[in-house]
């Protein structure tokens, strides 16, 4: 009824699969670490650059505010 499932009597042959499934897994446990890295490293740089916009910007304000 179901021919398109297939288990193996030999259980030896499920060792390739999980052999496959484990190096995938790990290529998305890094991909995943570097894509954190990133975003942190892009993270800060934004607030790097603009931390000095805001800044000047209230100091604009309080100024404008005293005039």
């Amino acid at each position: 009824m179901m021919e398109f499932l297939y288990f193996p009597q030999d259980k030896a042959e499920y060792i390739p699969a999980v052999i496959s499934l484990f190096i995938f897994f790990m290529g998305a446990v890094v991909a995943m670490y570097l894509f954190y890295k990133k975003s942190k490293r892009d993270e800060e740089r934004f607030d790097a650059d603009h931390s000095t916009d805001v800044n000047n910007l209230s100091l604009q304000r309080k100024n404008d505010d005293k005039k």
